[in-house]
């Protein structure tokens, strides 16, 4: 297990070096056309610091998701494309290739499970999730893959025709902005200044409260490891401390991409020790600018949703034992339950107007722009579906057909999931697996099935407050009880049917994507 966790912290540490190690020069303006200005400012800034002409792009994940989404410019796409999706692998510097080290942690994690007594790491992961074996995780990946990907192969087919060419991976993103904002007459990017991110906080915050009853309120008497960071107490409708958390918001050289919430302390009150849970919540949006906040996009306030409602879990446990207090001790398939849940809030009409406010004006986001962003949850639903479970297959089949004999298979394995699964089909140079830091050196191996399991159950749970009222108090208090004070004190499965009064249904989720017919 000692050299399990040093090759994955090492794998991690390959992928952000390769990550920093990368920057694209630009020097004509033409080919920024499209492009955010934010995103061409923070270029220029960049360029003017390192002493270069130009403008010198980063291969973050903001700047990333902006050029693969805005740039008109398709060289620059496909060069972004390039870089990110060989990061780490025999396809760029030796010293950063994670192809070896891919092996060994398989090797490894094999071996772990042998002497645990399973027969691979997949049995292995599921021993304490909610799902029973590998059979009924496969059934339930592929089942889902059934329903989905017919309507992933339509919605593909009308991109290509609307972008009246054949589409490589590098220009999907890009023409499914133009199609969405033409049919839907939305874009992500025109939206920003509607969601500037202490709007966006405070709503969090006061949905927070008048869900749960919990006040939140910044402590600046507590010390922090970057500027940037902020710390926020959680007090209880008693006047109590529950807890608290550390904000940490911003993109900036060398730290880690992604978005994720983790544990500082757990909560304890055992044998005289005495201790209230702090969480972690980290994301990487675009800083602020000199004279404005870090304006958001609709999808990175689903992130900010997202990682908070981990953090509720996290924060507001009332089990005592540190085992199974907040997120401890919860089968890794349901962990995700209060985060995806939690996403579900920033989509109603009833919450909007909290979280939104024009950067400029003040003025909430029209009806008539709320409807448009509400039509999108539901837009290339089955392409977006089939791409998670082509990644939860791979991830799964990875863990479960390991070899000592024939090693991991890595690229057939996810050539025939592909084949089974993708409708968007990506080079042969891809390395995507060589910087899926979620499975070889995060919390997901065997488990990155977890997030459409989880899906399911969110879904589901939500159903509830869409039937009695979005703010339902007793119904909120409900939830509270069973499901985020509980921690992984009660099984999960008993947990959602103590508060739904039934076992999870597929066809909440299927529903809320639009492809419930």
């Amino acid at each position: 297990m000692e050299r399990l966790s040093t090759a994955q912290a090492k794998f991690d540490e390959n992928v952000l070096d390769a990550t920093n190690a990368w920057t694209r020069n630009v020097e004509e303006e033409t080919e920024l056309a499209g492009l955010p200005a934010a995103v061409i400012a923070r270029a220029r800034a960049a360029a003017e610091k390192a002493g270069r002409s130009g403008w010198v792009f980063t291969l973050d994940a903001p700047n990333y998701q902006a050029i693969m989404t805005h740039a008109e410019n398709r060289q620059l796409r496909q060069d972004f494309y390039t870089a990110w999706l060989t990061r780490a692998s025999e396809q760029g510097p030796a010293q950063w290739d994670n192809t070896a080290l891919i092996e060994e942690i398989l090797a490894l994690r094999h071996e772990a499970a042998q002497l645990a007594g399973f027969a691979s790491f997949a049995e292995y992961s599921l021993a304490t999730k909610m799902a029973r074996d590998p059979a009924e995780v496969l059934e339930f990946l592929r089942r889902l893959a059934r329903l989905c990907r017919p309507a992933a192969q339509r919605e593909f087919a009308e991109l290509e025709a609307f972008a009246g060419t054949r589409l490589e991976a590098w220009d999907v993103a890009f023409h499914s902005e133009r199609l969405k904002r033409e049919r839907l007459a939305v874009s992500e990017e025109e939206l920003r200044p509607y969601f500037p991110l202490p709007r966006v906080l405070d709503g969090l915050f006061a949905l927070a409260q008048r869900l749960y009853g919990v006040r939140i309120e910044q402590r600046k008497d507590v010390e922090v490891y970057h500027p940037d960071v902020h710390y926020y107490d959680i007090i209880g409708s008693d006047d109590e401390a529950r807890g608290g958390f550390f904000l940490d918001l911003y993109a900036r050289p060398k730290k880690r991409g992604g978005a994720w919430m983790d544990e500082c302390l757990g909560r304890i009150e055992l044998a005289g020790a005495h201790a209230l849970p702090i969480a972690y919540l980290v994301c990487n949006f675009t800083p602020p600018g000199a004279d404005r906040p870090s304006l958001l996009t609709h999808y990175e306030v689903l992130t900010m949703f997202h990682e908070f409602g981990h953090g509720l879990h996290h924060m507001l446990t009332r089990v005592d034992f540190p085992s199974v207090a907040g997120i401890n001790g919860v089968p890794w398939d349901a962990v995700e339950l209060p985060s995806q849940f939690m996403e579900n809030f920033a989509w109603r009409e009833e919450v909007l107007p909290l979280i939104s406010g024009h950067v400029e004006t003040g003025a909430p986001l029209p009806l008539e722009a709320l409807r448009k962003l509400q039509a999108t949850r539901s837009f290339q639903a089955g392409m977006q579906s089939v791409r998670q479970l082509e990644f939860a297959l791979f991830d799964f089949r990875l863990h479960a057909e390991f070899s000592p004999e024939y090693g991991s298979r890595l690229m057939q394995t996810l050539a025939q999931v592909r084949d089974e699964v993708a409708v968007v089909r990506p080079p042969a140079f891809n390395r995507f697996p060589h910087s899926f830091q979620h499975i070889f050196s995060g919390g997901y191996a065997a488990g990155y099935y977890s997030y459409k399991w989880a899906e399911v159950l969110s879904a589901d749970a939500f159903g509830a407050f869409e039937e009695s009222g979005i703010f339902d108090a007793a119904t909120a208090h409900r939830f509270l009880g069973s499901i985020l004070e509980r921690g992984g004190s009660r099984d999960a499965m008993e947990a959602f049917v103590e508060f739904r009064g039934r076992r999870p249904e597929l066809e909440p989720l299927l529903r809320q994507l639009g492809l419930a017919a």
